[in-house]
């Protein structure tokens, strides 16, 4: 791919075609942090509707300098118009075993659309936020060890001779014996009605987070009335897939 075919995908997104994204892959080999060429990139697997998609797109995020920018890309009109021909494969398992039944579990999976290209809009910058969030690291403070310092008789007076006697006299806390249980207090996150969407159900689905997105359907049938029928049945194939992990 030359200079001049670049810049003009680059201004024009629907331009890409199948063809540029082995031409795109190559580019990004050679340059693994050509931030243009894998927001292009992710362009060509959500219009194949890729299984790729979704990880791809928190790789390309954590490359990215402004989240910000990478948002209003792939929730623009440019992003979605002109889709690429969807690419049809067929799976060595396909072959090998032509007549076998779908498992209960692999239908509840396509029925959820669970690894289809996640579709954020504009509204959604928290739900993207979320898709985002792959851990969050917590930063273990630790208490300095107090340091006894032998001081001289003439030098054991007033404030130091408190502190003295403070550390001779003060209580020890036991050690913890290995076989007694700890109590660890767990903060439950309520989620916001608000920002509930149906995205953000998705996005739990993917991260296997399926307490929240039982969560986040219920807030979504209060919401919508009208589509509680569809967010139940939601609900029922997300248990089946709790009972069957």
């Amino acid at each position: 791919m030359n200079k001049e075919k670049y810049i003009q995908i680059l201004k024009k997104p629907a331009f890409i075609s199948q063809e540029n994204s082995a031409e795109l892959k190559n580019i990004i080999k050679l340059h693994p942090y050509f931030q243009s060429a894998k927001a292009l990139h992710l362009k060509i697997l959500k219009a194949q509707e890729s299984y790729k998609y979704n990880n791809e797109l928190k790789l390309t995020a954590a490359q990215t300098t402004d989240r910000t920018v990478l948002f209003d890309f792939i929730t623009s009109k440019t992003f979605k118009e002109v889709p690429v021909k969807k690419e049809e494969k067929i799976s060595l398992k396909e072959i090998l075993l032509p007549n076998k039944k779908p498992t209960l579990v692999a239908t509840i999976k396509k029925d959820l659309a669970i690894g289809k290209p996640l579709a954020f809009t504009q509204d959604e910058s928290f739900s993207f936020n979320q898709w985002l969030q792959l851990s969050s690291e917590t930063t273990i403070t630790r208490d300095k060890p107090i340091i006894k310092e032998k001081l001289s008789p003439t030098k054991s007076t007033g404030k130091n001779a408190i502190i003295d006697r403070f550390i001779e006299t003060s209580p020890k806390i036991p050690k913890r014996s290995k076989t007694s249980p700890t109590e660890v207090k767990v903060v439950e996150k309520k989620q916001n009605s608000q920002l509930a969407t149906e995205t953000l159900a998705k996005v739990y689905l993917e991260q296997k987070k399926y307490e929240s997105a039982i969560q986040a359907y219920k807030i979504l049938s209060l919401k919508y009335p009208e589509k509680s029928g569809f967010f139940a049945d939601q609900i029922k194939r997300i248990q089946i897939l709790q009972k069957n992990k």
